[in-house]
């Protein structure tokens, strides 16, 4: 098949799709109510379609005529013939558009969209008739399928409801409990026989169209294994159908990024009588299918976002027939459902550690006379021993006016019970450098006789004292200072001693 062939066949597919419902083969006034009332389906809003009411609906044939239409004979003929014959991987060549089993699925799968709106148009023309006889029904029983074959089961006698095993095989034993109860009560009026009979019409055309659709699935789920056996792997073959009618075909599909992969589907047709105000945006047939709805509610987008992906890349790989046993598609839905249970796993517990045992071993200690000489210089002093002392019971004066609560201790105080002075520690004596020590014996140096203003003396001072006998006498005034100096320096010096102890024995 040439390229331009191809895009032949592809703007026959867009004029098809644009057509809006359109079933080749009917004619007459049917044909062009059809297609008015689908797009003004399309183009009314929610209220307007409310309004629509299929109660004054002769037969259900008049509404709903998908049945009887020429595009489902002969599809489902077609199927019915393919069904039959034996299909292999390796008869597969070429673009998968341009196999004519390809377009068959292809239309089958549109098929399967038009038998869901055609069910929900019955199964809204049977409410509005059997509301007449049991108006509650409809809202114990909300599933259409479920609505239809209730229906049929009770017709006028709703005292079918009791001990029926047809019936409990469609609903559960609560919901049917509910049911007797409430058609015990219901005030609904008995149906004609005309109109019971146009409601069994109804629910046996329901009940068709649905064994219909399913064996349209069978075959697509079928076939899908040797046109893009890695793509329905992951996805499932339904869903792998769908992307890929709207997609217009595998290769147009392997073409496609994931961001739009995953919005295929996403517009759907507005039925009469439903709202669409519940349709989450951005949602498509990924979001849909059954490998992203079993996760919770939190995590679909974000799995739909993951799914996509993965159809790209198994897409890709369909599209030139490589893998037919499905490996990489297997593989892919390996890791997708690896990342699955990881976002479902519980965060891990939260314990209390304890601080770890400090790694800091014993360090090397130094020794030698230069270390002992630093720690004596950095020691505590006499004085700062003296200021740390506290006396017991009594109230110390603060030391500043600033800083309440800082005393001097025992520092300065005259009972402070020792005998001796202080001992200066020569070590941690205050060093003095030899610059200063230059200026100190500066500063005490006298130049040309004595002062009292360089000596700190008392400035009436002199050495020429007079006395009564002789006179005028030259007398050195510190030498009483001296003999003071010499007697404390011998009675109370930090090495003053007993010069002799005298004994008991001795004085007697």
């Amino acid at each position: 098949m040439s390229l331009a062939d191809e895009l032949l066949a592809d703007l026959e597919e867009a004029g098809d799709e644009g057509e809006d419902g359109l079933y080749p083969g009917d004619e007459g006034e049917s044909d062009g109510e059809a297609g008015e009332g689908q797009v003004e389906e399309g183009l009314e809003d929610i209220p307007e379609e409310m309004e629509v009411d299929y109660s004054g609906a002769e037969s259900v044939s008049s509404i709903a005529k998908l049945r009887n239409s020429k595009q489902f004979s002969e599809i489902m003929d077609k199927i019915a013939i393919y069904v039959e014959k034996q299909r292999k991987n390796s008869e597969v060549s070429g673009p998968v558009e341009a196999d004519p089993e390809y377009k068959l699925i292809v239309a089958a799968n549109n098929l399967t969209v038009e038998i869901e709106n055609e069910l929900n148009i019955i199964h809204k023309f049977v409410r509005d008739k059997y509301s007449k006889r049991f108006p509650e029904l409809e809202s114990l029983v909300p599933n259409s399928l479920d609505y239809v074959r209730t229906v049929k089961e009770l017709g006028n006698n709703l005292d079918k409801c009791k001990n029926n095993e047809n019936l409990q095989q469609i609903l559960t034993n609560a919901t049917i409990m509910v049911v007797s109860v409430t058609a015990s009560t219901t005030q609904g009026t008995m149906l004609g026989e005309d109109e019971l009979k146009r409601l069994e019409e109804a629910c046996d055309m329901a009940l068709e169209l649905n064994q219909s659709k399913h064996r349209i699935y069978e075959y697509v789920e079928s076939r899908m294994s040797f046109i893009a056996p890695n793509l329905s792997v992951i996805v499932g073959a339904s869903t792998a159908a769908k992307i890929m009618g709207i997609a217009g075909g595998l290769t147009n599909l392997s073409k496609m990024p994931a961001c739009n992969l995953m919005l295929l589907g996403t517009q759907k047709r507005t039925l009469s009588g439903f709202s669409s105000t519940a349709v989450l945006p951005h949602t498509g047939y990924i979001y849909h299918c059954d490998v992203v709805q079993t996760l919770p509610p939190d995590l679909r987008r974000k799995a739909a976002r993951l799914v996509s992906a993965k159809c790209t890349l198994a897409s890709r790989v369909d599209s030139f027939h490589e893998s037919a046993d499905g490996k990489v598609g297997y593989d892919l839905k390996e890791e997708m459902e690896k990342k699955f249970d990881k976002w479902q796993e519980p965060p891990p517990v939260k314990t209390v550690k304890p601080l770890p045992a400090p790694l800091d071993g014993q360090r090397k200690k130094r020794g030698g006379r230069r270390y002992r000489k630093m720690k004596e210089r950095l020691g505590l002093t006499e004085i700062r021993k003296h200021a740390n002392r506290m006396t017991f019971a009594e109230i110390e004066d603060d030391a500043y006016q600033e800083d309440l609560g800082f005393s001097l201790g025992q520092l300065g105080k005259s009972g402070s019970g020792r005998v001796r002075q202080a001992q200066v520690n020569e070590a941690t004596k205050a060093r003095i450098s030899k610059s200063l020590q230059r200026k100190l014996q500066k500063q005490n140096m006298t130049y040309g006789g004595r002062s009292s203003v360089r000596d700190n003396s008392s400035g009436t001072s002199s050495s020429v004292a007079f006395t009564p006998l002789q006179g005028l006498e030259i007398v050195n005034p510190h030498a009483a200072e001296k003999k003071v100096a010499e007697a404390n320096q011998k009675y109370f010096s930090n090495m003053a001693e007993f010069l002799k102890v005298k004994k008991e024995g001795e004085g007697k």
